[in-house]
């Protein structure tokens, strides 16, 4: 990975503060695979941890506690009797740290990968209650970070936990992956001599996750990157995607269902919808699972102004770049080692392309807000959908930002290499949708057309009716 951090401002600021705020802190820090949680802990602290352990993906209670012996080693703390169980294993871990709290030091305890400590009977979860409840939150000079990439097992045994742990975490982190203009830093930093059209499709394909963004290689163009990692036999993307969902749930196999329903629906599924399009009972259950899909980042609720549709029901879209682009091309896996090259500028790709750059719009909607200069007046977004009574065909607008100033900026997002064509068909469809979004809400404030392209639009008789333009480069702000 990267040798400097990248980005994270306010993450950085933030630990840096629990470090030195002059009481007991417990963070948990989560966040999908891959996106930088353990670099980001070991670059803020370097030499300043005092105790360090990571879990071991699949292993035993034995394995996970040899681990926990070996880091005590490590930080010079030989351990002559493996622990019999987690109790006595904090025990070992409170004696180490007495001296150091005595004097007066600051002691930062890193335990990453925490799922994989909770084995059958483990009890290491009650372990770690009792450890902080008794001993560690008594002590002004100490910070807890625990951290996790099953983020839905984090947020059930950690943060929203029940029992010895329940109201202990003092603060919580969610890590998400790079903003566009991040991603930029980041490979820039490493003389990527790419432009940001590059940049904008390399964020189509993998999105902002720093650890496959150091996959990538300066000396190659981005379709050979992509025919390299995602398409060639031993590709180190093209197996990403069961270890994703492997890492972020102990049974993938029905969030991999939703995942893949939602991609087949671009737009978005209610959650009835989901539960037809998978066979699972719209139940409790399946509310959970949603919620974690949500937490990992993987996809979005959002509201929508419908009828038919309940603001609390709202829709679900698949948002993860990755699981997205490797369910459009990589499933069927074709045995064609450049497809990726060989494919570029046909209609398939550059679809794709126009579906990807939407997605990216609706991750970057501070920035969008910024650039119409409406950050300081409150507003809400949201999607709609309706029919239309003449055609009886569905109408959706992805993104509709509704401001305190009775007024509406009606987004539309079209990506292309070029600056974009409006012409009198793609300008009267969008005309029909703004009507009847005015017809089905009864909405009587002003519409502002707002349209985002990549590189702007061309300019004749249609464009000139569209009075808020934002480009690729109003994405890379902020």
């Amino acid at each position: 990975m990267q040798d400097k951090i990248i980005g994270r401002e306010e993450e950085i600021k933030l630990l840096n503060k629990y470090a030195s705020s002059g009481k007991a802190e417990f963070v948990a820090l989560y966040g999908r695979r891959r996106v930088g949680k353990t670099f980001l802990v070991n670059q803020v602290f370097k030499d300043r941890l005092t105790f360090s352990m990571t879990g071991i993906m699949d292993g035993d209670r034995n394995a996970q506690l040899h681990a926990f012996a070996d880091a005590l080693d490590l930080c010079g703390q030989p351990v002559k009797k493996l622990p019999k169980n987690w109790y006595d294993a904090f025990q070992k871990l409170r004696h180490f740290l007495a001296e150091k709290i005595a004097n007066g030091k600051e002691c930062v305890v890193f335990i990453d990968e925490l799922p994989c400590f909770e084995t059958r009977k483990s009890n290491f979860v009650n372990a770690l209650g009792y450890f902080w409840n008794s001993w560690a939150s008594l002590h002004d000079n100490l910070l807890l970070i625990v951290c996790g990439s099953a983020t839905s097992w984090m947020m059930k045994n950690v943060i929203d936990n029940h029992g010895g742990l329940h109201d202990r975490i003092t603060h919580e982190m969610h890590l998400k992956e790079f903003s566009l203009r991040e991603t930029e830093e980041y490979l820039v930093s490493y003389d990527f001599p790419w432009d940001r059209t590059m940049i904008l499709q390399t964020y189509m394909v993998m999105g902002g996750i720093p650890y496959y963004l150091s996959l990538l290689d300066p000396a190659e163009s981005l379709a050979q990157n992509i025919d390299r990692l995602y398409f060639q036999a031993n590709g180190e993307m093209r197996r990403e995607f069961q270890r994703l969902y492997k890492t972020l749930f102990s049974s993938p196999e029905p969030y991999i269902a939703i995942v893949e329903a939602l991609f087949e629906k671009k737009k978005g599924l209610t959650r009835d919808e989901i539960a037809a399009a998978v066979d699972i009972s719209a139940n409790g259950n399946l509310t959970k699972m949603l919620q974690n899909l949500v937490d990992c980042d993987i996809i979005r609720f959002y509201r929508v102004k419908n009828k038919t549709i309940g603001s609390r029901n709202g829709l679900y879209q698949l948002l993860d770049f990755y699981s997205l682009f490797y369910l459009q091309f990589m499933k069927s896996r074709t045995t064609n080692e450049h497809f990726w090259t060989q494919s570029l500028n046909t209609p398939a790709i550059n679809t794709w392309m126009g579906l990807a750059f939407e997605r990216i719009c609706l991750t970057h909607i501070p920035q969008i807000m910024q650039a119409l200069r409406i950050g300081g007046i409150k507003s809400e977004y949201y999607s709609w959908r309706g029919i239309d009574p003449e055609t009886q065909q569905q109408a959706q607008i992805d993104l509709i930002i509704e401001r305190a100033d009775r007024m509406i900026n009606l987004c539309e997002a079209k990506y292309s290499e070029k600056p974009y064509l409006l012409d009198k068909e793609e300008y009267g469809k969008y005309t029909d949708r703004l009507n009847l979004f005015k017809q089905h809400t009864g909405f009587s404030g002003g519409i502002v057309p707002t349209f985002i392209t990549a590189n702007g639009l061309q300019r004749n008789a249609y464009s000139e009716h569209i009075i808020a333009q934002l480009t690729m480069d109003d994405l890379f702000e902020g």
